[in-house]
């Protein structure tokens, strides 16, 4: 792990964890999403920083602070489930390959129910932030900026970090450092 990674990780627990980040102070009346981008290689580090270190360093805060998380691949996965689609699409993909798959999952994967199901199943006003992981796992099925943009009004003044394997500038997200996910301007970088 490089040092430079290492610096902005250990800026990360103080940052979500100050009054001013859960209020969505100096923000200039933005809502409060941020991307925290990391190198594809380092998900690992990532992964085991989240699960090691952040979650039980938030619940060490006075008061304890509540997050959500959410996998967004665990989510696509709990929602095929559910519908009883998995093991459709997974006999579709094998007998017609990745684009058949990802064209009968559209109508499924919609950023706009995926926005749904998440505030359905977390109750914003018991929760101190939501914070979503297994992006990069989660495409080509789903598009980061398309599900920031649904959550939105779900969000109310909760703050939401978004872990991005890949590159956010502040303007746009690069996903794995070569995919153009597409112009996103509304979140900030939680850590330069």
């Amino acid at each position: 792990m490089s040092d430079q990674f290492r610096e902005r990780l250990n800026r990360i627990l103080p940052k979500i964890s100050s009054a001013d980040f859960l209020a969505n102070k100096g923000l200039g009346n933005e809502i409060g999403f941020w991307v925290f981008d990391y190198l594809p290689a380092q998900e690992m580090a990532m992964r085991g920083f989240i699960a090691d270190i952040l979650i039980p360093g938030l619940a060490r805060q006075q008061p304890v602070l509540r997050p959500a998380v959410v996998n967004l691949f665990e989510l696509i996965v709990e929602l095929l489930e559910d519908r009883k689609l998995y093991d459709r699409v997974l006999s579709i993909q094998t007998d017609k390959g990745n684009d058949a798959a990802l064209a009968a999952l559209r109508p499924v994967l919609k950023e706009d129910k995926l926005a749904q199901r998440i505030a359905s199943q977390i109750d914003f006003d018991q929760v101190d932030m939501l914070l979503l992981t297994g992006v990069g796992a989660a495409y080509p099925m789903l598009r980061s900026h398309t599900l920031l943009t649904a959550l939105q009004p779900t969000m109310k003044a909760t703050p939401v970090v978004m872990f991005y394997p890949g590159r956010y500038d502040g303007f746009s997200l690069r996903l794995f450092n070569t995919l153009a996910d597409d112009h996103y301007y509304r979140a900030f970088r939680l850590a330069e």
